[in-house]
């Protein structure tokens, strides 16, 4: 493949298109919970603020909140949050992850799980 429009990273999960498949590739220790929500910001502990993604991912956003944005946060800078999947296709599995902090500030950040680069 050439061309970025035809350029994959990482692995694809494509066809993980249910929530059974998501299931097993849970059982199988493929995938784990994120939440979009951080628990610490008072995040519920529900289906509608989890999505599932590879191990390791949600290390990944939990360091960026705990380490980034709450620092932003007690010290004023950014005083609103949002967590926001993207999706390819049909999968169930979310190619990234987009993270926003702002009011008054800006704080933007993407974390590239699966599929098309951007």
């Amino acid at each position: 493949m050439t061309g970025t429009d035809s350029e994959f990273r990482g692995p694809d999960f494509s066809h993980i298109n249910s929530a059974s498949k998501v299931q097993e590739l849970v059982d199988l220790g493929v995938l784990e919970p994120l939440y979009l929500m951080p628990l610490e910001f008072g995040g519920p502990e529900t289906p509608m603020n989890c999505v599932f993604v590879p191990i390791g991912i949600a290390d990944v956003k939990q360091s960026t909140d705990l380490n980034i944005i709450a620092s932003l946060i007690e010290r004023g800078v950014v005083s609103r949050y949002s967590a926001s999947p993207q999706y390819q296709g049909d999968s169930f599995v979310p190619t990234s992850i987009e993270i926003k902090a702002t009011d008054p500030g800006n704080f933007e950040s993407c974390i590239q799980i699966w599929g098309k680069s951007e």
